[in-house]
């Protein structure tokens, strides 16, 4: 995502969209650091820093940090063209490879994962198993921009994603936690998950900011037309999506700051099999799109979709089922650690790819 220009995929090459990434965006995996390693700090060496940032809440969630998901989310909705969704929810192949890779595969592949990795600490499993049925809704926004995927698939993708998540949330989470592993002979976990908690949780974080995006978009094309809407609003709006994410990261560690401190070596045991999943997953949403032609900008917001996760729905879950000092809860928190950069490499990653595999007229398109 550019915060200075628009760089659609369709209007430019490889070398032309890292080259014409702003001083903001060329230098994010610096800042995202520069981030969790301040909100380590403030967590860990401020006093009663995170009583206070959890004093006021929605849902299970720091208000502060919903303020931050918001004003992360809101500039990239407001970047949707709405009036061509359409388009996306007519791709039969998009829509259908996306619904089997988030909703069958992506979950499935992190329960493997989870039992593969740390059979021996049941805790941190059931927050990986966790973790890997909030399918992402807000987060994948930045890396999709990012990387210039489809922006309206994007949209679209994610509200289904949405929509799934508050039907099947809890039906999956009884599955994978106790069906599947009772099957398998594997010890089961008990879990009662809120209906209307997942559903309080998208709604805020997506419904919110989507409301608000299609809004903005709507009166002020009609305002002042889009050329001024998108060469002139949205290049002022595009840098406050970076800056919620900063500020969404530092809250984040610093009210688990001590947690992550304390137990290093847990940190790592969850993080692998995080690490293995992003990877792995991105690159089966890369390989699947390309083999299925959708081109470069909806391949990369395939993977994107599948390869994120919603992790202030897993935290806000596993808080809500286990507690704020929980194993699961840790897991949910790693979760970030882990995947924003990751996902940020692989922004890196995709628009390489975009040079190396995606150059012909009929895969860039």
């Amino acid at each position: 995502m550019s915060t200075q220009t628009d760089l659609s995929p369709t209007r430019e090459g490889g070398d032309a969209v890292v080259g014409r990434l702003s001083t903001l965006d060329r230098f994010l995996p610096v800042w995202i650091v520069a981030a969790m390693v301040l909100g380590l700090l403030l967590g860990s060496f401020i006093p009663g820093l995170s009583t206070a940032l959890e004093a006021v809440k929605i849902g299970e969630v720091s208000l502060p940090i919903a303020v931050g998901l918001l004003a992360m989310m809101y500039p990239v909705l407001a970047k949707v063209r709405y009036d061509q969704a359409h388009r996306v929810v007519a791709d039969r192949k998009l829509m259908i490879t996306s619904l089997v890779l988030n909703w069958v595969l992506a979950p499935a592949f992190m329960f493997a994962l989870a039992w593969i990795f740390i059979p021996d600490l049941p805790e941190y499993r059931t927050g990986l198993i966790i973790v890997g049925l909030a399918r992402c809704i807000a987060m994948v926004m930045i890396w999709n921009d990012l990387a210039c995927g489809d922006r309206e698939a994007a949209a679209v993708l994610v509200a289904i994603n949405s929509v799934f998540q508050v039907i099947a949330f809890g039906a999956l989470g009884w599955f994978y936690l106790q069906l599947l592993p009772s099957w398998l002979g594997l010890p089961t976990t008990s879990a009662d998950f809120s209906f209307w908690a997942i559903t309080a949780s998208v709604l805020v974080f997506l419904g919110i900011p989507l409301l608000a995006g299609f809004l903005t978009r709507t009166i002020g094309e009609k305002a002042k037309g889009r050329d001024w809407y998108e060469g002139t609003f949205l290049p002022k709006l595009g840098p406050w999506a970076l800056y919620g994410l900063l500020f969404t990261i530092t809250l984040l560690f610093a009210l688990q700051g001590g947690t992550i401190t304390s137990r290093p070596l847990d940190v790592v045991r969850i993080a692998l099999p995080l690490l293995v999943y992003f990877v792995v997953v991105f690159g089966a949403g890369m390989l699947v799109g390309r083999w299925l032609g959708l081109g470069y900008a909806k391949t990369t917001t395939l993977a994107f979709t599948a390869a994120g996760n919603n992790f202030e729905l897993a935290i806000a879950v596993a808080i809500g089922t286990f507690g704020v000092t929980s194993g699961q809860a840790l897991a949910g928190v790693v979760g970030p650690l882990i995947e924003v950069p990751v996902l940020v490499a692989l922004v890196y990653v995709a628009l390489w790819a975009r040079k190396r595999f995606f150059t012909s007229p009929a895969l860039s398109v």
